[in-house]
């Protein structure tokens, strides 16, 4: 079955700028029915969260008055996969609909991943760390600059660099931006630590003390700052003998053993020693415990 459709201005626009630059055409006139189940997920869709607010109100309206705003797709043998209009999709399944509208491209890989960004960005549907991940996978994949994808979304090309930085980000921090406990400043702010370490560190601290941006800021740029000048100290114990104990620990253990002696300083106070022990699993720890013959809590 096919229903003719009248075209919204903006999709069209969308649908001609990137035809423009090279991207897909429209090689089926008009806006086409096809069946919901006839169309599949696409393997580049940059988006990966669909929140639930706001989705029983386009639910509601899909029942009321139909999907409205096309979904983009392509063809794929005797099926189509899905470009842009995911959360259209889910919500007309939810209404019970069984048909949606669709304008079918033509499209490649590189093109389909593409328009999903510019559709998505147009509509502000992505996160930060989502718009950052598909500006990668088109400078990995595709193997574009960061001047072509800037040419292709519609944005600078110091905003498509600056997003396509927070990728370095641990995962944690990701996490952390894409459930809302840090805003995509804050995530800006915390590649300007060198260290993966240091930036776990700081996230977590800033959202314990519910940071600002600007708050932040200035704790970063007090990590980055030179270290003072060390105090003067004496070790307590003969750096050899140091040496000896923690090769021990370490063959005791058998794992990596860090040992840091006491120490002396200058105004006769005294600086705490340190043992660290390293594991690499919940598995590698019980079995450091039980060398020690320590307990776990609860067991």
């Amino acid at each position: 079955m096919t229903t003719k459709h009248g075209l919204g201005r903006g999709l069209k626009a969308l649908i001609k700028d990137t035809a423009d630059s090279g991207g897909p055409k429209e090689p089926e006139a008009g806006i086409r029915t096809v069946l919901a189940d006839k169309i599949i997920a696409n393997s580049f869709q940059p988006r990966h969260t669909f929140p639930e607010e706001g989705m029983e109100d386009l639910v509601r309206s899909v029942k009321d008055c139909g999907v409205v705003q096309p979904l983009l797709v392509r063809r794929k043998g005797d099926s189509f996969e899905l470009i842009a209009g995911e959360r259209r999709l889910r919500a007309a399944k939810a209404a019970g609909r069984t048909e949606v509208p669709v304008i079918i491209l033509e499209a490649d890989d590189r093109q389909s991943l593409e328009l999903a960004l510019i559709e998505n960005l147009q509509r502000e549907n992505l996160n930060v760390v989502e718009e950052a991940e598909g500006y990668k996978t088109l400078a990995d994949k595709f193997n574009l600059t960061q001047e072509q994808i800037a040419d292709r979304v519609g944005k600078a090309r110091a905003s498509v660099a600056n997003t396509m930085r927070l990728v370095e980000l641990p995962q944690e921090i990701k996490e952390y931006i894409v459930t809302g406990k840090l805003q995509a400043g804050h995530a800006k702010v915390l590649l300007g630590l060198d260290m993966p370490e240091e930036r776990l560190l700081l996230a977590g601290q800033a959202i314990r003390e519910g940071m600002s941006v600007r708050e932040l800021e200035k704790l970063v740029e007090k990590t980055r700052q030179a270290p003072r000048k060390p105090r003067v100290s004496r070790s307590d114990i003969p750096p050899v003998h140091v040496s000896h104990i923690a090769d021990q620990l370490r063959r005791k253990f058998g794992t990596a053993v860090r040992l840091v002696s006491c120490r002396t300083l200058a105004n006769g106070k005294k600086a705490r020693g340190l043992i660290e022990i390293d594991f690499y699993s919940p598995e590698d720890l019980d079995r450091i415990l039980h060398i020690l013959d320590v307990t776990e809590q609860g067991q």
